[in-house]
């Protein structure tokens, strides 16, 4: 793990109209770690997601890469930092095949054509390097794929462009157990290659499986980022319903809305 944080936030506020759905929100994450998200329902991590990605502007706080503050108003200015999403819907086109989906928007050309063989020629690279086997020709298209398989090339999609944080969204979701396996292991196989991942999830087995760190929201707060090793299954369910657990993370009273905490017992550096 890198001593310089890839992406650090710094009191991030987000409201829609008077509902403010993010409150002071601090995350950390490291080039060669996955860091999973968790929270509940409404707790704000799509919306901090889409802060990140550059679809909503935030109402105050800061961003840094890299250790640089910089300033994300829109997808294209993440893209180019090296932030790309892999959202739940994975936004891939059943009619067209797999090379097609790839560079959707960002073809090759060779003069006024479509330069098709380094396109084929980068995808199967990409696929290679990410060790995805499962495919068995690029020219087929998306709609014959399973579950596992349009997942692999959601997230290889993602990586093609340089990369260096990939947030992924409910990535097991709608999986099989050896299709989740395999996402799974393309998850953890993403940070060993060096990228940062931000890993969304409810499913608690999947995230002690691979991440190395877990962020909790509540209410849109960020209630505490601990190492994985450091955390049982039960205090980050406590976390995720209750904002608190024992000497984990920033206790919220549930009838001010989350309007200020009452005590804060764990930062983003970690328990103390």
């Amino acid at each position: 793990m890198s001593a310089t944080p890839l992406l650090e936030l710094r009191g991030i506020d987000k409201s829609f109209g008077p509902v403010q759905v993010l409150r002071d929100v601090a995350l950390t994450v490291h080039p060669g770690e996955v860091t999973a998200l968790v929270g509940d329902n409404g707790a704000g991590k799509s919306t901090l997601v889409k802060c990140i990605s550059g679809i909503h502007p935030t109402d105050a706080g800061e961003f840094l890469f890299n250790g640089e503050p910089v300033h994300i108003g829109s997808p294209r200015d993440a893209a180019t930092l090296g932030i790309e999403v892999v959202y739940q819907d994975l936004a891939l086109c059943d009619n067209l095949d797999i090379v097609q989906n790839m560079f959707l928007g960002r073809e090759r050309r060779s003069g006024i054509v479509l330069d098709e063989p380094t396109m084929e020629q980068l995808a199967a690279e990409t696929l290679a390097g990410l060790s995805i086997r499962t495919v068995t020709s690029l020219r087929q298209h998306v709609s014959s794929l399973s579950g596992g398989q349009r997942q692999t090339v959601a997230i290889a999609k993602a990586v093609l462009w340089n990369s260096k944080l990939v947030i992924l969204d409910e990535p097991t979701a709608a999986l099989g157990v050896a299709q989740t396996a395999q996402v799974l292991e393309l998850v953890r196989r993403l940070a060993d290659n060096g990228l940062a991942v931000v890993l969304i999830s409810h499913n608690m087995n999947d995230v002690f499986a691979v991440s190395d760190r877990i962020a909790a929201l509540y209410l849109g707060q960020m209630v505490a980022q601990v190492k994985t090793t450091d955390i049982t299954h039960a205090q980050v369910v406590e976390l995720i319903t209750a904002g608190r657990s024992g000497g984990l993370g920033l206790a919220t009273d549930p009838g001010s809305n989350g309007d200020g905490p009452q005590a804060a017992d764990s930062i983003s550096g970690g328990v103390r």
